[in-house]
């Protein structure tokens, strides 16, 4: 949209929605936080001695806080493009949020930690019965390296042929950067049109 003054160039910014899912643990809140350029809205709350029957922190031992609600963020693309980031939380006993915090959502990351590829399972479950919403998945590499090439995740997972996965490192803005794009092109590609993008 241009402004009405008609010595001003100015084009006002676009928003849109995406959704940062993922099993407990893989890292979502970490992505937001890494791109976000405003402090990140997060509800996370102390694990307590009741929480372990729920959830396994076996490959993520320095873990003591979950997310209870959600995560948000907004990070400002190519100086035209807001979008704001609402990471849902990991655990089952969540899932009853995951629709809201969907609803109106352009498209999904759904963060996967190699270590643990069960524990996506629901996650990737989710967006593939939401066939309305594209999605991609991002591997996130914490130490650095992956046990596993795409391919052999792509049939562990059992995910669709037109999701495109990548590697990550949700502690690098770069990167994580980088599969926000991803996510944005391959919605794009899936919309038909950008109107469909942007609110």
């Amino acid at each position: 949209m241009v402004s009405n003054d008609s010595s001003s160039d100015t084009f006002s910014k676009m928003s849109t929605k995406i959704v940062i899912a993922g099993g407990f643990g893989a890292g979502k809140t970490t992505l937001v936080g890494s791109v976000s350029e405003i402090e990140p809205v997060t509800t996370e709350a102390v694990m307590t001695e009741a929480s372990v029957v729920h959830d396994d922190t076996t490959a993520v031992p320095q873990k003591v806080t979950t997310t209870v609600a959600m995560d948000f963020g907004r990070i400002t693309l190519d100086e035209e493009l807001i979008l704001y980031m609402f990471g849902t939380p990991g655990q089952a006993r969540f899932w009853f949020m995951w629709d809201d915090l969907v609803r109106g959502a352009v498209g999904a990351v759904v963060v996967v930690d190699p270590r643990r590829l069960a524990d996506c399972f629901d996650a990737i479950d989710y967006f593939e019965q939401q066939q309305r919403i594209p999605y991609i998945v991002a591997l996130n590499k914490f130490d650095g390296q992956l046990n596993y090439t795409g391919e052999e995740i792509r049939e562990a997972l059992e995910i669709s042929d037109n999701v495109p996965i990548i590697d990550f490192d949700a502690r690098d803005r770069s990167s994580a950067g980088h599969v926000l794009k991803e996510l944005l092109v391959h919605a794009l590609a899936n919309s038909g049109s950008q109107s469909e993008l942007v609110g």
